[in-house]
């Protein structure tokens, strides 16, 4: 991408260009700051802070306990992890819902206080009104549809959306609304192909696949879920590209079996 050698931040701007010239794009969930760190310096243009933390970081079973207080101390610690890729917190369950006071509330928050460059926000009908009030205020939004963690207890689980030809037609009138109230991309979460494709060709600013087929615009994953540090069984739409669990669990097998032998530490390793 034509950022790429300059030592400016990625902007909101960037992004949408991306789209204009055909540049697919990766987005990666960041955390931590030195997780940031390895990312930005890797060159992924967009960190989104998400609350999948919540699951990831906290042990929680879902999003929706996750709290703003607990989104904008990790939002804190990736932007100053990140010098150039653009900071995008997700604004957690509670945080926009109640009203688009409250939404502009936080919203400004997690600019002020977490020196994130955006915000995210879940699904559509009340939204389109906050994402327009938002971004009319100056808060760049990074809308979010189909699967919609926020909302695991409403459909039931985690389970694929836009099945039927009404739900398709709905996701993409969704995604036209929020795109048109100002959101500069749309997340598109676990949806079949054709739908991702839909949306994509439907919307002029980018979409960002996560389960959602190869014609977005841009993927995003959970990092811990790329990088294999996950347990147990992955959604269909993760590769992991490593296996660091069990590069942690032998590194940390090696290091107690040389405690334990008395050959850590060595000399070289004593002052």
């Amino acid at each position: 991408m034509s950022v790429h050698g300059t030592s400016r931040p990625v902007s909101v701007h960037d992004v949408r260009a991306f789209k204009d010239r055909g540049e697919r794009f990766a987005v990666l969930t960041a955390y931590d700051y030195l997780t940031a760190q390895i990312l930005d310096e890797a060159g992924v243009p967009v960190l989104l802070v998400g609350d999948s933390l919540g699951m990831v970081v906290l042990g929680y079973d879902s999003t929706v306990p996750v709290t703003v207080e607990e989104m904008l101390h990790h939002t804190r610690a990736v932007s100053r992890g990140a010098k150039r890729a653009m900071v995008v917190g997700d604004m957690p369950f509670g945080s926009y819902q109640a009203s688009i006071e409250d939404g502009i509330r936080n919203a400004v928050r997690f600019l002020q206080e977490g020196a994130a460059t955006a915000v995210k926000v879940e699904g559509a009908g009340p939204v389109v009104d906050l994402t327009s009030r938002l971004t009319h205020m100056g808060v760049p939004v990074m809308a979010h549809i189909g699967l919609t963690p926020q909302s695991v207890n409403q459909l039931g689980g985690f389970k694929v959306q836009g099945r039927s030809d009404a739900a398709a037609d709905r996701l993409v009138e969704d995604a036209v609304s929020l795109a048109q109230a100002g959101a500069f991309a749309v997340v598109v979460e676990a949806v079949p192909a054709d739908v991702g494709r839909r949306i994509t060709q439907a919307v002029d600013v980018p979409t960002i696949g996560i389960g959602a087929g190869p014609q977005t615009d841009g993927q995003v994953l959970v990092v811990s879920d790329m990088v294999g540090l996950t347990a147990g069984r992955l959604p269909r739409f993760v590769k992991p590209y490593a296996d660091l669990r069990q590069v942690m669990t032998d590194a940390v097998k090696s290091f107690s079996a040389e405690v334990a032998s008395g050959d850590y530490p060595d000399p070289e390793h004593s002052y």
